[in-house]
């Protein structure tokens, strides 16, 4: 592949269901959780391989990936409008400023162990070869029913058409997928700016990308949020799947800690702690805290504020910050 590999690094989010640990002002991926860099830092270098990096943020975050990805360059979107509005805004801004080149999408919030690289540039040779739409696909090991899911189709060298996506299943749905060798979609992505944009005709996207060179700020204004999924994969005819052979983990809920914590005590500890008589619960602080008695709960507790939570309702942690942004306090 001769045009230059451009790692697009998404780092605008502020990961909702971590709160507290998460806030409006020190997002997800500007922390550790354990580990001795940042989750940014660690995608950043996970992508060294690429010929240029580019991390997609928001303008209040600019200073803090600075420090955590000072070889990157920084596009700004211009609002968060999730990641259909945001890929497409980037690769118009990409392709304007590098050319001809191919794009590997990450998020920013991503545990991989593995040839890491070996994968991407199988993924976006496939996508230069194609000029399609390309998405890595993780071999479940478990009924997930957090994640979307891929049903690959007819096999090519090194990838699969995609038959059809399917969106968070309920856990019946979720074991038969697994038993009928679907893949998580894992959200990291390989295609050329040119395939990308092309892809958005006929989609809710179309307007947006018309309207960026007249005015990005104006075209997000006028568009709703929606997702990459919803806008553009699951309409493309030429989608594709290449299968990730290696370790993966999205950080997206407290209940994702337990499986990359260490375990303490029968508990998956983050900070000081005191158990006592408790056990499979998640237990995360940059203090202190203590449990006695109690068994598989959420304890977290940062700076001023502490949520608490049986651990299989994780993601109702989005309820309690829906609150707390009505009211300004998040």
């Amino acid at each position: 592949m001769d045009r230059p590999l451009v790692a697009l690094i998404l780092a605008g989010g502020t990961g909702t269901r971590l709160y507290p640990a998460s806030r409006s002002d020190r997002p997800k991926q500007f922390q550790s959780f354990g580990r001795d860099r940042s989750l940014l830092a660690e995608t950043v270098e996970r992508a060294g391989f690429a010929d240029e990096t580019y991390v997609l943020t928001r303008e209040d975050y600019v200073e803090g990936v600075r420090d955590r990805a000072p070889g990157a360059a920084i596009l700004t979107e211009p609002e968060p409008k999730d990641t259909g509005p945001a890929l497409a805004y980037a690769a118009y801004k990409i392709r304007e400023q590098v050319g001809d080149c191919v794009l590997l999408v990450l998020p920013s919030d991503h545990r991989i162990e593995g040839d890491f690289e070996d994968v991407a540039r199988t993924a976006t040779d496939a996508a230069v070869e194609t000029e399609g739409v390309v998405t890595l696909g993780i071999e479940p090991d478990r009924p997930a029913t957090g994640y979307g899911y891929i049903k690959p189709g007819a096999a090519e060298d090194g990838y699969n058409r995609v038959d059809a996506f399917h969106e968070k299943p309920d856990r019946e749905t979720a074991t038969e997928y697994v038993e009928d060798g679907f893949y998580w979609n894992a959200g990291m992505f390989a295609w050329t700016p040119e395939a990308f944009l092309a892809a958005t005709e006929g989609t809710p996207l179309e307007e947006l990308v018309e309207g960026f060179e007249e005015s990005p700020a104006d075209a997000f204004a006028a568009v709703d949020p929606v997702s990459v999924d919803y806008a553009v994969l699951e309409r493309a005819d030429n989608v594709y799947v290449v299968p990730a052979d290696v370790e993966w983990d999205d950080l997206g809920s407290w209940d994702a800690l337990e499986r990359v914590l260490d375990s303490e005590d029968g508990n998956a500890v983050l900070g000081d702690h005191v158990s006592i008589d408790s056990e499979g619960n998640v237990l995360a602080s940059d203090g202190h805290v203590s449990v006695v008695s109690v068994s598989d709960l959420v304890v977290a507790s940062f700076d001023d504020r502490t949520l608490v939570l049986p651990k299989a309702q994780a993601q109702r942690v989005r309820e309690v910050v829906s609150e707390l942004r009505a009211t300004g306090e998040f």
